[in-house]
């Protein structure tokens, strides 16, 4: 090895005690929040990547995750490999952190909008692991639904919270964010209520990935090489699906982002048939009201990030912002659509 500085010798020498790992080269991805992440080169030329945690973490959650993750490759879904240590573990406690070591994928994150290709191919992924997951027992963290059962009135008091926050962090567009904020308390005024009141009462839940979006998705062209970063909770099938469906990268920025959505739902429908109909239909309009009561990226100081993943933060709540008008202008077509394909032989169905 080169000559390394005091925090990679310490990762290098937990690799070789917990995982009997022969480290080469050994450098930090600076893009991490909640952990430590580093990529690793090992001497016999493996390529992997780790993940060190504080055991302040909730760590039983990131054991349920790297369990989830290894139940979904046992499955042949393009999930990375996870590596137990010495001991069988998927999370090594090791010199005051914990430790997990995966495979690093082929493939990158993808930073443009989806082509309807690649909608087709995430799709196809997706209702895999719906359908894998459907035997996974129940995990015990839930994902919120403030969606689906959150005050509207607690949603427009966080639009007071979020731009008093702005104005003490002295934020560079205030002005613009003033309007979107505007703009967020007429549309939950204006739709939420009415957009609640045609969704299914009875929803399937399930064991989910939880966080199946784009940044954790490795694609290769239009085919996704792995799938990372699971949550591991359990949640709404047709509210992932819609997450995934109405990326807000997609919506906001390509002109067929209407026909990704219908290429993603009817591949998906390919994998995971059983999901009911009525849920499917519901995914658009479930992923419209999870955007409306959601904040994240409004504000970005807080989250202390590095000015890359800021960026990016800051980029993402714009283009939420325009997806949630372009689904409003556009969800009763949308769902025509949505409709007539189930309704078709061998069409969504």
């Amino acid at each position: 090895m080169d000559e390394l500085n005091w925090e990679e010798e310490q990762a290098a020498e937990v690799l070789t005690d917990r995982y009997g790992i022969d480290v080469e080269t050994i450098g930090q991805v600076p893009m991490g929040t909640d952990t430590v992440n580093w990529r690793v080169l090992t001497h016999d030329g493996q390529r992997l990547y780790v993940k060190e945690y504080p055991l302040t973490a909730e760590l039983e959650a990131a054991r349920a995750a790297w369990d989830m993750s290894e139940f979904c490759r046992a499955a042949r879904l393009p999930v990375p490999r996870v590596w137990p240590d010495r001991d069988g573990n998927l999370l090594s406690l090791a010199d005051g952190s914990a430790w997990a070591v995966v495979d690093e994928a082929p493939g990158t994150v993808a930073t443009s909008a989806m082509t309807v290709a690649r909608a087709e191919h995430i799709g196809m992924v997706l209702g895999r692991m719906h359908r894998v997951l459907a035997a996974y027992p129940l995990p015990r963290l839930r994902q919120q639904t403030r969606w689906r059962t959150g005050s509207i009135e607690d949603a427009l008091a966080k639009c007071d919270t979020v731009l008093d926050a702005a104005y003490r962090q002295q934020h560079e567009n205030l002005g613009a964010l003033r309007s979107q904020i505007a703009q967020r308390r007429e549309d939950l005024h204006a739709h939420a209520g009415r957009l609640r009141s045609a969704l299914p009462e009875d929803l399937v839940e399930q064991a989910l990935h939880a966080d199946f979006t784009r940044t954790n998705q490795l694609v290769l062209a239009d085919v996704v090489t792995a799938v990372i970063d699971f949550r591991a909770a359990r949640a709404l099938p047709a509210w992932e699906l819609g997450r995934a469906a109405c990326d807000p990268r997609t919506i906001a920025s390509s002109e067929p982002w209407a026909d990704c959505i219908l290429a993603m739902v009817a591949a998906y429908r390919s994998e995971n048939p059983t999901l009911p109909v009525a849920d499917v239909l519901a995914s658009a309009r479930i992923a419209l009201l999870y955007m409306l009561f959601s904040f994240y990226g409004a504000t970005t100081v807080e989250y202390d990030l590095p000015e890359e993943a800021e960026a990016d933060l800051q980029r993402h709540w714009s283009e939420r912002q325009t997806s949630i008008r372009r689904l409003i202008d556009s969800l009763a077509d949308l769902e025509d659509a949505l409709a007539t394909e189930t309704a078709r032989p061998g069409g969504l169905s």
